[in-house]
């Protein structure tokens, strides 16, 4: 075998022995993200809450002495872009995908993910994600078929509705999030008295703000996307629409009430996960995003921050870089954060990848969120 030689020959030496040092001393977790396009707001947050985590982790040590090397690709909210972007990851030998969080861009990509057999930890909600057989694909969000039944209950038994108007986004996330409601408002007897679907990045929603005035039903359930809802409650408070108005985090998030002032105030709705929420945890890691970033974080944050570190968490349990073995310790894994603090809060994970926390119901207050109440998880887990 010729051995190198020359200025050129020791040169490439070098970088190939230094492309195997960072290979040893570093694993790669890539985040493939929404950062243009509509899904922008919620990617960004998600982008830098992944971002903190990891200087966070790799600042203390790494995981199992090895630096998080990771880097960030923009799906553009666009599924095929994403497709590629994930495919692009999968080349580079990835051991564990961070995102997307939109729906209908996870659907198409997380089979390029089961085919390699490389977990991918998303931020999306729509039911059927979870529900397919894949072994490798873990919410960091409430699935719609974890949501809509606390948000059916508080409907019921708090607000005593008889009758609910639906506005809904018309994507992947949306149908899922309408037709589990829908499902769960048959269950309780509460008549739907106006079905309205929206598209994505819809600028005017004057006609159907009409329509729903005319309904004349005893609250509004807003199922849209955070800039669609924002551009929404500006119109419904032009029109003077009065009644009650009711939704998931995409109605309350905090980028909602920044777009939408005023016109936000008095929307209640249930939250998977705040950085208002009354807990220690989540308190400091709001503060810390906020020195950072110079913006209030939302869920997204949140959810990207822990998503981080649920990857150093169960490689420290299972006690190596294995992506098969990371995949089978998620099933019917509890973690509390007396002994996993970077989690915030406890949560679990079900054989089929979806997770279980307490979450929260919210009153937008004098353009804030204010908590009104806590709801437990809704089972029990073993912890680790």
């Amino acid at each position: 075998m010729r051995q190198f030689a020359g200025p050129a020959g020791i040169a490439l030496a070098v970088s190939l022995w230094l492309n195997v040092a960072q290979a040893q001393n570093t694993v790669y977790v890539p985040d493939v993200i929404e950062l243009s396009g509509p899904g922008a707001v919620s990617g960004t947050n998600w982008r830098d809450g992944v971002a903190l985590a990891v200087d966070e982790i790799n600042n203390a040590g790494g995981i199992l002495g090895r630096k998080i090397q990771t880097e960030h690709l923009d799906t553009q909210s666009n599924p095929g872009v994403s497709r590629a972007q994930v495919q692009k990851v999968l080349d580079k030998d990835p051991y564990v995908v961070l995102g997307p969080i939109y729906s209908g861009s996870v659907k198409v990509n997380m089979a390029l993910t089961q085919a390699a057999e490389v977990p991918q930890i998303v931020g999306a909600e729509a039911a059927d994600i979870t529900t397919q057989g894949n072994p490798f694909v873990f919410r960091t969000a409430f699935g719609q078929q974890f949501s809509m039944p606390k948000i059916a209950n508080y409907l019921h038994d708090k607000l005593k509705v008889k009758s609910v108007a639906v506005l809904w986004v018309n994507n992947d996330f949306g149908k899922g999030g309408h037709d589990n409601f829908l499902k769960e408002m048959k269950t309780r007897g509460i008549e739907i008295a106006a079905d309205i679907s929206t598209e994505q990045g819809q600028v005017d929603f004057g006609s159907d703000v009409i329509k729903l005035k005319g309904a004349k039903a005893d609250a509004i359930f807003v199922y849209t996307n955070e800039e669609e809802s924002a551009r929404f409650l500006i119109e419904a408070k032009r029109q003077g629409l009065s009644a009650p108005l009711f939704g998931e985090t995409t109605l309350l998030s905090q980028k909602v009430v920044e777009l939408a002032g005023p016109a936000a105030n008095g929307v209640r709705g249930h939250v998977g996960l705040s950085a208002d929420a009354p807990i220690a945890a989540i308190e400091d890691f709001t503060r810390k995003f906020t020195e950072r970033y110079k913006y209030r974080p939302d869920h997204n944050g949140i959810k990207g921050y822990t998503a981080v570190y649920l990857v150093k968490y169960v490689t420290e349990k299972i006690g190596k870089f294995d992506s098969k073995a990371f995949g089978a310790a998620m099933k019917g894994l509890t973690l509390t954060p007396d002994k996993v603090p970077g989690m915030l809060m406890e949560a679990s994970w079900d054989q089929n990848g979806d997770i279980d926390r307490a979450s929260f119901l919210a009153e937008i207050v004098d353009g804030k969120q204010r908590i009104v109440e806590t709801l437990p998880k809704l089972k029990s887990g073993k912890s680790e």
